[in-house]
């Protein structure tokens, strides 16, 4: 007969000092709680919720302990429940920092939330736990390779941030190991007392729910063969700060599974053949990061339900076609609209490596907000991706259509497949408008970013022969302007001008010259004298290619409008006999706000000149958001 609380038990025999389950777990807990908290804290750059995870994460350690003590490294098995359940509380508090920080902590911390959740994640595993790049690729959910682009990129951006070698970000951390050698800790035997009433209260609960489902005669289960009632939490267990839910008993689900795309409605809206259905859940399990670009679980963490559906095609010979679904249900309209946000959020400002943004969709008539937006990733394989998101009432859905191949974006079929996914939930009880004839209309992309008028990285795109991603500098105020050549000259300090910044992107690690990069400058001046400056640039650039014999200017571009004016130029110039400089180079207006735009290749290692043209319109399209002088 087993013994009653079997879980308490120690493990089989022949497993070297795991006979006695309280010694092992007190012996665990006083060696890792530290390395732990520094983990979490720097994950979060907040004390109080990093502490009260961990404390917590130890608590669901002791009550699954016999699973938890068999595993290789039970710390990779705790790191996940820590981290998501600071993340969870960290969302209530967010703009916290403890205000008796160490300065040089502090800015520590700030350059980390700088960091897309994944890379932050990738880049503290690595310096912090450490683990070996396989277990870290699996821990974050990604491939190998991706993995090690997300840490390059984390490492690169933290290094350009802080003005530091990448070799020195170890050093930077270590400040926060010593802040956390102060902090108190329960005994050991107070958190076993908590996870054994945990354990106790999970038997009963779980002896409750069985016998109230005999009396009922058999679970819900929906069509789709998925429990009705989901758990939104890692963990099945609410903590006892987030108990929102009522007393009164449980309402009906908001979501079901047979209100997801179902793998013949994908089959018929967009190519490829065979499609099916790979898996259909809560997403409650690992760290959440499913989908393409997806930087957190759920784009509404206080949300009152969530499914994920994933497809996949049958290749047959052809280009690897994957689909998703993540609808999610709020409280209420107004939290789904944050949803809505947050989640093109994801897509408009995607933090994957070699990711370029391709064109941002406004579709109406489908539910109450929609927008679909066409990515392309250039690392290999080559992959393009449609993402539509669109929200109808409270429920919000997300689907997501990528190809292995650099084919023209399928725009029709991804506005098919989000208009019924939208036609499915806005029937449900907490949905809202429906679907009409769905009309997609190109509009200005998304503003993200630091300086949300100036280009970001994902709206670069690739460079021949070169691999690796682009990197950003921080936005600085322009007393110089590298944007310019020695056509031009043009400065961004003159009088009258205003809001003058500037940023340049460079490509790490890559064996290209210094004088390889892209700068882009912006100001804001007053109407005449923003069409003055932009005249100024043309005359002299157009004087230079007359005046001077070693320079040859050709004119790719030009728009000229009461709005807007754009020029673009290629400017080659020879310095010797034997070596030629070219440039490319745009000036830009949008209003009141002028730009220049600057970018000097490394021989074969450059940017075709139409895409060129197109980053030059996709950094007009940017300019509006700039303030007015």
């Amino acid at each position: 007969m087993p013994p009653a609380d079997a879980d308490s038990q120690p493990p089989p025999e022949g497993r070297p000092g795991r006979a006695d389950p309280t010694a092992d777990f007190d012996t665990f807990y006083k060696d890792t709680r530290d390395r732990l908290l520094l983990q979490t804290w720097a994950l979060t750059g907040d004390l109080t919720a990093a502490r009260s995870a961990v404390r917590h994460a130890y608590t669901v350690a002791w009550h699954h302990w016999r699973k938890v003590a068999r595993r290789e490294d039970p710390e990779s098995w705790l790191r996940p429940h820590a981290w998501a359940y600071a993340e969870r509380r960290h969302t209530a508090r967010l703009g916290h920092r403890d205000k008796d920080l160490d300065p040089e902590v502090r800015e520590t911390l700030d350059t980390l939330a700088a960091l897309p959740a994944t890379q932050r994640r990738v880049l503290l595993l690595s310096l912090l736990a450490p683990v070996p790049l396989d277990d870290l690729a699996r821990e974050v959910g990604l491939p190998r390779k991706d993995a090690e682009h997300e840490l390059q990129a984390a490492t690169a951006a933290f290094s350009v941030q802080r003005g530091v070698p990448s070799t020195d970000i170890r050093a930077l951390l270590e400040p926060l190991a010593e802040a956390v050698k102060d902090v108190r800790w329960p005994r050991s035997t107070i958190v076993r007392r908590a996870g054994t009433g945990r354990r106790r209260a999970y038997t009963a609960a779980a002896v409750l729910v069985t016998v109230a489902t005999l009396l009922i005669s058999g679970m819900v289960v929906s069509d789709g063969g998925v429990p009705a009632t989901l758990d939104r939490a890692a963990t099945p267990q609410r903590s006892d700060d987030d108990g929102d839910r009522d007393d009164d008993g449980e309402e009906p689900p908001p979501l079901s599974a047979d209100a997801l795309l179902t793998a013949k409605e994908v089959q018929k809206r967009v190519k490829g053949t065979g499609w099916r259905d790979l898996r259909t859940d809560g997403n409650t399990e690992g760290d959440g990061i499913v989908l393409p670009c997806q930087a957190d679980r759920y784009a509404d963490p206080r949300g009152t339900a969530a499914l994920l559906r994933v497809f996949e095609a049958r290749r047959r010979g052809g280009p690897r076609r994957t689909a998703w679904q993540l609808a999610e249900a709020s409280r209420n309209e107004r939290a789904a609209r944050r949803a809505f946000r947050t989640s093109v959020g994801w897509y408009a400002a995607c933090p994957e490596p070699r990711l370029q943004l391709l064109s941002t969709r406004r579709i109406g008539k489908v539910g109450d907000q929609a927008m679909l937006l066409a990515l392309r990733s250039w690392s290999r394989p080559v992959r393009t991706t449609v993402v539509g998101v669109a929200r109808t009432g409270s429920l919000t859905t997300t689907t997501v259509l990528r190809v292995g191949n650099d084919a023209r974006p399928d725009i029709k079929g991804g506005t098919a497949l989000l208009a019924e996914s939208v036609r499915k939930l806005c029937t449900l009880p907490d949905g809202g408008s429906c679907v009409g004839r769905p009309d997609p209309q190109l509009v200005r992309p998304v503003a993200v970013g630091e300086q949300p008028s100036l280009l970001s990285e994902i709206d670069l795109p690739p460079v021949r022969r070169v691999a690796a991603p682009w990197t950003g500098s921080p936005v600085v105020k322009a007393n110089t302007n590298p944007a310019s050549t020695p056509c031009d000259r043009t400065t961004f300090t003159g009088r009258g001008m205003r809001n003058n910044v500037t940023r340049t992107f460079v490509i790490l690690n890559a064996g290209l010259p210094t004088q390889f990069g892209l700068t882009e400058t912006v100001g804001s001046l007053g109407k005449k004298k923003a069409r003055a400056f932009v005249d100024g640039v043309r005359r002299r650039i157009a004087r230079c290619a007359q005046d001077d014999l070693t320079t040859e200017v050709r004119r790719l571009a030009n728009t000229d409008t009461r709005r807007r004016d754009l020029t673009v130029w290629v400017v080659t110039t020879e310095v010797s006999d034997k070596t030629t400089v070219r440039y490319l180079m745009a000036v830009l207006r949008s209003g009141t706000t002028v730009a220049q735009l600057g970018f000097v290749p490394a021989g074969a290692r450059t940017m075709s000149d139409a895409d060129f043209v197109g980053l030059a319109r996709r950094a007009l399209e940017r300019l509006p958001e700039h303030p007015a002088p």
